[in-house]
């Protein structure tokens, strides 16, 4: 039906090729994987011992995992998903992760350094309410990075009418402008903005 075409057309637009009949979970995860690399390749290499770093939709914890192997700092972990933090615990033993949604964090106000989002902002579904949530659990400051697809203007507009019947949980792909705009409004700053093929990441600081 239209959830298999979605799923079939999203893994062409995505990954460049692709099976529908794997769906979104294949799709996603090679894109995740993609993510993860171009994250650690980033400035997130460059985290301070005492830095508390917190993972939004962590899944299962791999991205803390990696930055692991070059810094130290106390890591966090949330996801919807009980079974994932369950795995994300066994691969990252020495941090906490928590069972909870995006919308609030369980966490106090202003304890966290630096925030991620990995391949998950289309996911999730009150992004007014998670951008306030960044601002209340940032210290002054504090670091934001969202990495997310990328998809030009004109594939934006003809995938979103339809993503919401995507088996994945997809709600909306959003341009750089679009996620940049709505933190500015809730007490962020633009840092810099990266687009790597189909990978966009956006680094914001709280005021």
């Amino acid at each position: 039906g239209i959830k298999f075409v979605l799923d079939f057309f999203l893994g062409i637009v995505i990954t460049g090729g692709g099976s529908g009949a794997e769906g979104p979970v294949h799709i996603f995860g090679l894109f995740h994987s993609l993510i993860v690399l171009t994250c650690t390749c980033s400035s997130l290499t460059e985290l301070e011992v005492s830095d508390t770093v917190v993972d939004v939709a962590c899944g299962n914890g791999r991205l803390l995992h990696m930055l692991t192997e070059k810094n130290s700092f106390y890591g966090y972990g949330v996801d919807i998903s009980d079974k994932m933090i369950e795995q994300a615990k066994k691969l990252n033993p020495t941090m906490n992760f928590y069972v909870a949604g995006c919308e609030k964090l369980p966490f106090e106000n202003g304890e966290i350094d630096v925030m991620t989002v990995c391949a998950a902002f289309h996911h999730f579904p009150n992004i007014q309410k998670f951008a306030e949530e960044s601002e209340r659990v940032l210290k002054k400051d504090g670091v934001l990075y969202i990495a997310e697809v990328y998809l030009p203007t004109i594939l934006r507009v003809i995938c979103n009418p339809f993503v919401k019947f995507s088996k994945a949980g997809d709600v909306k792909f959003y341009s750089p402008n679009e996620i940049v705009s709505l933190f500015e409004n809730n007490g962020f700053v633009k840092i810099d903005i990266e687009i790597n093929g189909k990978v966009q990441i956006i680094k914001l600081k709280r005021k």
